[in-house]
């Protein structure tokens, strides 16, 4: 019983903190189902309200390496509870804007505490959890953020429907300005007898180091690849694309957009477990899973007559969504290639290359759809569409170049009789041990 304590006392500050980030994903989603509201209010057209989604996630994306650094210098309590308050007051600000600039700057502060969460709750799993414990965590903490993201479709979508913009948004944000006291006193940095958290001024080095390593590279292209697919159609494009680009009903692309998030909180437990038990599969999970997505658009982009069966776009979404669970991976390797004192710095860094991609793509999306109007048919988003398409196409070279750099310096290692993450077979194809190692 006394050996459990301090696990057991993991799991309350782990649970804790993933209802902070179960919040955060709800309020970085809340645009989805209150867009066509958002356009009446502002009086906006797409590419406009494109710019909420775009400043957001660009803040989200542009933050990420600050956060880790916050993290590494300040502990994860202090950064949650900051991030916890700047959402609430972000959605406060956002149910009273009645002006275009208001809502930019109300989903700008909102932007800040998202982007502050995720790096923060991967830095206290990794604080409190064993190495081999730290996969499946993390995904189980997606996934249970995912939850964030179901309720605010059909939930949110009563609530404004039954409550209105002002009350509804007003209720949310009040509720999540309170929680920032939980947050504050229950979460803990560090297992008892841990190291704090360290106070380095050398900040530009930490960043330097940590980019040097391969494998953060690596986590950086992995993430940037998985993620922005299932990001850039769950925040703003998916409904419009199912209702008027594949002339879906509308109730029938709720359902739709919704497994997006359902294929995130069932995939992440199940690739969690499969990567913790078996590192060396990780990277052949990610190649494996951008070639099945680039088939998958491959299907929906060139299906006869442009609507696929709902059988079909129901499969894509899904495939999709695993995106979500399979970018996992590259928190693995930030934590697994870096020693403990910077993993939030390199998370943090692997964690801006996803939401990187997914700003870029709702931004073009929405620029192919401006330049597309009056196409027939609703083949602008096709066309739209393809800026995805060029995006994980991008991603995935880069993810294969770095992968087999980082091999290199595995097997450098190896022979040099260090420890290394995974032990690895070499091929014919892997390249040659590098001279002189990058710093780790």
């Amino acid at each position: 019983m006394t050996a459990d304590r301090p696990e057991r006392r993991a799991w309350w500050i782990w649970g804790a903190a993933v209802i902070a980030y179960l919040a955060a994903v709800f309020h970085r989603g809340s645009l989805g189902v209150a867009g066509t509201q958002a356009l009446d209010r502002f009086d906006v057209g797409p590419a406009a309200l494109s710019a909420f989604t775009v400043l957001q996630v660009g803040i989200y994306a542009g933050m990420q390496i600050p956060t880790g650094l916050l993290v590494d210098r300040f502990g994860s309590r202090r950064v949650i509870t900051i991030a916890v308050v700047l959402l609430g007051t972000g959605q406060v600000l956002f149910a009273v804007a009645d002006s275009y600039s208001a809502g930019l700057v109300a989903r700008a502060v909102l932007g800040l505490g998202d982007a502050l969460m995720w790096v923060s709750i991967l830095r206290l799993v990794a604080s409190h959890f064993s190495a081999r414990r730290y996969a499946l965590v993390a995904t189980v903490s997606s996934a249970l953020g995912a939850l964030g993201g179901v309720a605010a479709t059909f939930p949110l979508a009563m609530a404004l429907q039954n409550l209105g913009w002002t009350a509804t948004f007003l209720l949310v944000g009040a509720l999540t300005l309170g929680y920032a006291a939980v947050t504050g006193t229950v979460v803990r940095d560090v297992a008892p007898g841990g190291a704090q958290p360290r106070r380095s001024g050398a900040v530009f080095q930490q960043v330097r180091d940590a980019w040097s390593v391969p494998g953060t590279r690596l986590a950086f292209w992995t993430h940037f690849s998985t993620l922005f697919a299932s990001g850039a159609l769950t925040l703003l494009w998916g409904f419009p694309y199912l209702v008027n680009g594949l002339g879906v009903a509308a109730p029938t692309a709720s359902v739709l957009l919704s497994l997006l998030i359902i294929g995130q909180v069932v995939g992440g437990p199940l690739v969690g477990a499969l990567i913790g038990r078996r590192p060396e599969w990780r990277m052949w999970i990610v190649l494996g899973y951008l070639a099945i997505n680039a088939l998958s658009w491959v299907v929906l982009l060139t299906w006869p007559q442009g609507r696929p069966p709902i059988a079909v776009i129901a499969t894509t979404f899904l495939i999709f969504a695993l995106g979500g669970p399979v970018s996992s991976v590259a928190m693995v390797l930030a934590r697994d290639f870096n020693p403990m004192h910077q993993v939030g710095t390199a998370t943090g860094l692997a964690n801006s290359g996803g939401h990187s991609a997914t700003a870029l793509g709702v931004l073009f999306v929405g620029l192919l759809l401006d330049l597309g109007q009056g196409m027939p048919g609703g083949s602008e988003y096709r066309v739209a569409m393809l800026a995805l398409v060029a995006l994980l196409l991008f991603g995935a070279s880069r993810t294969v170049v770095w992968w087999r750099r980082a091999r290199a310096e595995v097997f450098a290692a190896q022979a040099r009789g260090e420890g290394v993450p995974v032990l690895l077979t070499r091929h014919r194809w892997d390249l040659a041990t590098p001279r002189r190692p990058v710093a780790a």
